[in-house]
């Protein structure tokens, strides 16, 4: 499998991949789904590539244009990002805690996940700002991007990598926001 042209090496934080933004060719798709592929798979380039992989099938053009998130969407899900319709609370759970568990972190939700009262008496939006903070005491950002329906979606990365991220995704057209900032 090649990489596209364009690469970024992860370790660098991206220190020097957004200096100069004259110098970002916007129609470079794959190079920044790639980027996007590399932070939130930190130290999982198999995982990175395997996406990337999918993403190419399932995109099949370069330049998939507005359908570049819902690409994505489908070949990080349940692997190294969640999507979740706003009421499905035990779903979220689920899913963040397999993400959380790449890292070797478990997450404290303040109650038993497993309880049928706990959930009643929680909803997604107060889910990610727990899981958000939980995440954060380990080094990792919880990210949820608009999917301009009722349901939540999105990743972690590393929380060194934040500015990278929040720079990407505004070069990729995502409307993306800390799992504390619900959309």
């Amino acid at each position: 499998m090649s990489l596209p042209d364009q690469e970024f090496d992860p370790d660098d934080n991206f220190d020097q991949a957004f200096q100069d933004e004259d110098d970002i060719d916007l129609d470079d798709a794959e190079a920044l789904v790639w980027n996007l592929l590399t932070l939130i798979n930190p130290g999982d380039e198999e995982t990175a590539l395997r996406q990337f992989s999918a993403y190419r099938d399932a995109a099949g053009e370069p330049d998939a244009g507005d359908q570049t998130i819902w690409f994505i969407k489908e070949v990080v899900d349940w692997t190294s990002g969640f999507y979740v319709d706003e009421k499905d609370s035990e779903a979220l759970i689920d899913c963040l805690n397999q993400l959380a568990a790449r890292y070797s972190i478990d997450i404290d939700w303040g109650g038993d996940p497993s309880d049928d009262e706990f959930l009643e008496n929680t909803d997604v939006p107060a889910l990610l700002n727990t899981a958000y903070d939980r995440l954060r005491e380990h080094g990792y950002t919880l990210w949820n991007w608009s999917t301009g329906s009722d349901a939540y979606a999105g990743w972690t990365a590393l929380s060194r990598d934040d500015e990278a991220m929040q720079q990407l995704a505004s070069v990729m057209g995502i409307d993306l926001r800390r799992g504390s900032d619900t959309l």
